[in-house]
């Protein structure tokens, strides 16, 4: 009888997974090679992608965690009482804002919206947000409508996070345009999404997405030296307080 993986093995999938966080941040990911990973590990023998198929499986379990706690982020930066719209300008502009810090950042972003399996993952993990924040404006939309939709408004996700703020484009200039475009992509008339865009543009946001940054950067720290000495996780802390 199949059986699921072995403690030793659970143990080494850790230590892949936050080695590899490590090297994304620092050289992105086209440039993390197995060699980087296997140094930090500390070990010689074949690929240590191969604990989660390649190292696109690495980047989609990385992504999982990432956009799992980007809501939850929004949420605490616009309150509980900002509408659907607002949430959604939050949580978006935080990645925009993420993406512009380094190219590593921006490079893993970018792959993590183009790749076959972390790209479906985004797509699909997105369908019910988008069902109860567009509800509203789309409510005879089918599911799979709304999923095309997504799509058109990933791929303008993944435009503006590969062009960088240079001169007159600046990251107010990106955003508001950018939520305009996603916006108008669900149905939401100007008169609603106006407001949003301003408030949204207004919003001081590169210190939040530092912060984010640097609790990731800490928690893979932490997650590597734990597992290197013990095997064990810490708890990760809230990203904002």
């Amino acid at each position: 009888m199949k059986t699921g993986p072995s403690p030793k093995g659970l143990l080494m999938r850790r230590k892949v997974l936050s080695a590899s966080a490590k090297a994304f941040l620092q050289y992105g990911y086209a440039k993390t090679s197995s060699r980087i990973v296997t140094e930090l590990l500390g070990v010689c023998n074949g690929s240590p992608f191969y604990h989660y198929g390649n190292k696109e499986g690495v980047l989609l379990e990385l992504a999982r965690r990432m956009f799992a706690g980007q809501f939850e982020t929004a949420e605490h930066l616009v309150g509980p009482d900002a509408g659907p719209l607002r949430l959604y300008a939050a949580e978006t502009a935080v990645q925009l804002h993420i993406a512009e810090l380094s190219e590593p950042l921006r490079e893993l972003y970018v792959t993590a919206y183009t790749l076959p399996s972390t790209s479906q993952y985004i797509h699909q993990g997105m369908l019910p947000r988008l069902r109860e924040i567009f509800g509203a404006y789309l409510p005879d939309t089918s599911d799979a409508a709304l999923y095309e939709l997504e799509l058109a408004s990933a791929g303008v996700t993944r435009s503006f996070m590969a062009e960088p703020c240079v001169g007159v484009f600046t990251m107010e200039r990106k955003l508001r345009r950018y939520l305009e475009c996603c916006f108008r992509i669900y149905g939401v008339p100007p008169g609603d999404y106006g407001p949003v865009v301003e408030q949204t543009a207004g919003m001081d946001l590169a210190p939040v997405a530092r912060r984010i940054v640097d609790w990731t950067v800490q928690q893979a720290d932490q997650a590597f030296a734990s597992v290197m000495a013990d095997g064990t996780v810490p708890e990760p802390k809230p990203v904002l307080e």
